[in-house]
């Protein structure tokens, strides 16, 4: 019976910790083995640390317009960054500690220690004081998520050479920092560091900043990071790097040299499936290193479920949530699937950027191999932030709304939004996706005025040319 089962999951990341609670609301008997700290990487060294120092710049770029706005009194706006450090621990630590609860809660048990599977029913645990125990389970789900590289020409040492880990814990802000790697991460510390003050040099492999985006999303987002003192260096490389005492120089496959205090090492992850025993049981990986699993995320093995980064997917918080929740219920009896076409994401560059679905670019080359027109089967609105009552009132008028439609169906085919709550704006598009709901739909819907969702509307609007607030277009 599905209340007689036992669960053992190895991980307590975003995914690991939500297949938990899911098995124990379904019934099941759970226990959750975690190396390191609840909430992984995302709440301890990612998501949620970053999102708690950015949120000091994006106060502190609001205090800059004070005056403006008619505030006095004032003063030099400036950055402790032992202070932004320290609440963002106390974010954390409560978080984490929310976590716990949760766990004891619905009484799963959690075991602190490395965990790696004996065979295909059992798992072996050491602790940090070495004591070893073996875990027996009907089901076992691998939460093993992702790591940090460490790349030869990049040995990262945790001083001169850093990951995002040591980046979020800044003491002293460098007064230069050169990232290498261009993606949401790169970008994102990009504006946290430049922020602060420090002299920013991005280096990006591929011809643009944020290269998996919308065009135009990208180059706002890289205009809006040399409006704050970055320099970019796309479609290069470092070829060399002289450490010398107090910078280092970096030469480019392009002949130009950059200079940085530091070096923040942003080129990907690795998959966390070495190590834990895998080729005992015979769990196939892919070429990459990823665990392979089917739709209900079932390895080739009975009874082993894989999720989140480990399972190259999508290496996102969310997605990771999501598939422990389709894992365990398929463990249990019960059917669950996930929609990889309608994954919303934000990016937290600032401003911000929310998108869901397929690129303008994805979505004409889709029209192409399907034999359409993407001149005439594909249609693009546009609202600028600017043109928004609510963007005007509060001082947040730089961003766009872009959404990307099937001109023969009208349903959504993508949304971007770069710009201020952009990551929460998003998920009205996600559900039009979602649910199949056409962009005019969207558009007919009577939105709260003065609001930033409107803007939304608006571009639903611009699909067939009747946006009330933009202007019309010269014959």
């Amino acid at each position: 019976m599905t209340s007689q089962k036992r669960i053992a999951i190895l991980g307590a990341g975003p995914g690991g910790y939500v297949a938990a609670i899911r098995a124990a609301q379904l019934g099941a008997r759970v226990t959750v083995v975690e190396r390191e700290a609840l909430g992984g990487v995302c709440l301890n060294w990612g998501c949620i640390p970053s999102k708690a120092l950015l949120a000091a710049i994006e106060l502190g770029d609001k205090l800059k317009k004070a005056s403006e706005m008619g505030l006095t009194g004032l003063g030099t706006i400036g950055y402790d960054p032992v202070k932004m450090v320290a609440r963002k621990q106390t974010v954390v630590s409560t978080l984490r500690r929310g976590v716990a609860t949760l766990l004891k809660s619905w009484n799963i048990t959690h075991l602190e220690g490395r965990g790696e599977l004996l065979d295909q029913r059992t798992l072996r645990v050491v602790a940090p004081d070495g004591t070893a125990t073996s875990v027996s389970a009907d089901i076992i789900i691998l939460a093993t998520g992702s790591s940090w590289p460490n790349l030869p020409q990049f040995p990262i040492d945790g001083r001169q050479i850093i990951t995002s880990r040591e980046a979020l814990e800044l003491s002293v802000v460098p007064a230069s920092l050169l990232i290498i790697g261009g993606g949401v991460e790169g970008c994102e510390f990009a504006s946290l560091y430049s922020g602060l003050g420090a002299h920013v040099t991005v280096v990006e492999l591929l011809p643009r900043l944020l290269p998996t985006e919308d065009e135009e999303i990208s180059a706002l987002i890289t205009r809006e990071l040399k409006k704050r003192g970055v320099e970019i260096c796309t479609g290069t490389s470092v070829a060399t790097v002289e450490r010398r005492a107090e910078f280092m120089t970096a030469t480019l496959k392009d002949g130009a040299t950059v200079t940085g205090q530091q070096i923040l090492v942003s080129v990907g992850r690795g998959f966390n499936s070495r190590d834990i025993g895998l080729e005992a049981v015979g769990v196939q990986l892919g070429r990459r290193g990823e665990v392979l699993v089917d739709e209900s995320l079932q390895t080739n093995v009975p009874g082993i479920y894989a999720i989140g980064d480990v399972t190259g997917k999508s290496m996102l918080a969310h997605v990771a949530s999501a598939q422990g929740k389709v894992a365990a219920a398929h463990a249990l009896g019960h059917q669950a699937r996930i929609n990889y076409e309608v994954i919303p994401a934000g990016i937290f560059t600032l401003p911000e950027v929310g998108r869901v679905g397929l690129t303008e670019a994805q979505a004409r080359s889709a029209c192409e191999t399907q034999g359409g027109d993407p001149a005439r089967d594909l249609k693009v609105g546009r609202f600028r932030y600017a043109a928004s009552g609510k963007a005007q009132a509060t001082g947040e008028t730089t961003g766009l709304f872009k959404l990307i439609a099937d001109g023969r169906t009208g349903m959504l085919l993508g949304a971007h939004i770069v710009g201020g709550h952009a990551s929460d704006l998003i998920h009205e598009a996600a559900l039009a996706m979602e649910a199949g709901i056409p962009a005019s739909h969207v558009a007919a819907m009577i939105h709260a005025h003065p609001t930033l969702a409107e803007g939304l509307m608006e571009a639903a609007e611009d699909l067939d040319g009747d946006a009330i607030h933009v202007a019309k277009a010269r014959a």
